[in-house]
């Protein structure tokens, strides 16, 4: 019970969200570390995976990779990485990406092969080339599982982004090292409650976004109607 009262003391001090070691900096850092693992990740994952969809080919392909990725243990990559590298963001962002890939690259391709096929033959009878086929037709409808496969990797990619920290880097993640280090485990509940929280708020955005994003419904027409 002391480690948790000690955590809420320290939520609760005003002088530790102040600083470059301040709760408001180290979660901006984190957040930051999140949006670059994730948008390297979608540049990786989402053509590729809207190609796979769309043609219908090398399906096996991707689920084998994106099962082999999510194999890999990412501190072990991390490790790997730095030994190449040495230190810096790049290692803790390649490391990110074999969490991140794996759900938006199952995600973009599921949403793309599971598009109704009478809708994708009634776009090519009306005359529409593959790439219109797919950017106008499959993508719109395929919009929620994308959606879905983003918000997974968001969920994974925010709660291993700790590992920054394992490089000498901030975010979240230098409580709970920091923590473990200096015997100081509420500062080690500190961060994982930090980090736990900003998941939840990010998955509840982004839940909302998927609802709005549903086909056939007008969701988005509505909401930008009531704008």
């Amino acid at each position: 019970m002391n480690l948790f009262i000690d955590a809420w003391h320290y939520f609760t001090t005003a002088a530790n969200w102040d600083g470059s070691a301040g709760i408001a900096h180290r979660l901006v850092q984190h957040v930051w570390y999140s949006f670059l693992a994730i948008a390297l990740s979608a540049v990786i994952a989402v053509p590729i995976g809207l190609l796979v969809g769309h043609t219908r080919r090398g399906g096996g392909a991707v689920v084998g990779f994106a099962n082999a990725m999510r194999a890999l243990p990412t501190l072990g990559v991390l490790t790997f990485v730095v030994l190449g590298l040495g230190l810096g963001l790049l290692p803790p962002l390649l490391a990110l990406i074999t969490v991140g890939v794996p759900p938006l690259l199952a995600g973009a391709y599921a949403g793309i092969a599971n598009v109704d096929p009478t809708v994708v033959d009634a776009s090519r009878a009306m005359g529409m080339r593959e790439r219109q086929i797919l950017l106008r037709v499959e993508v719109p409808n395929a919009m929620p599982v994308l959606l879905t496969g983003l918000r997974s990797t968001t969920l994974q990619v925010v709660a291993t982004a700790t590992i920054a920290a394992y490089v000498n880097l901030g975010g979240l993640g230098r409580y709970i090292f920091d923590g473990i280090a200096l015997y100081k485990y509420d500062r080690v509940l500190v961060g994982a409650l930090l980090v736990a929280l900003l998941a939840l708020v990010l998955d509840s955005l982004l839940a909302v976004v998927v609802w709005l994003s549903a086909p056939g419904k007008g969701r988005l027409r509505r909401a930008r109607s009531a704008a």
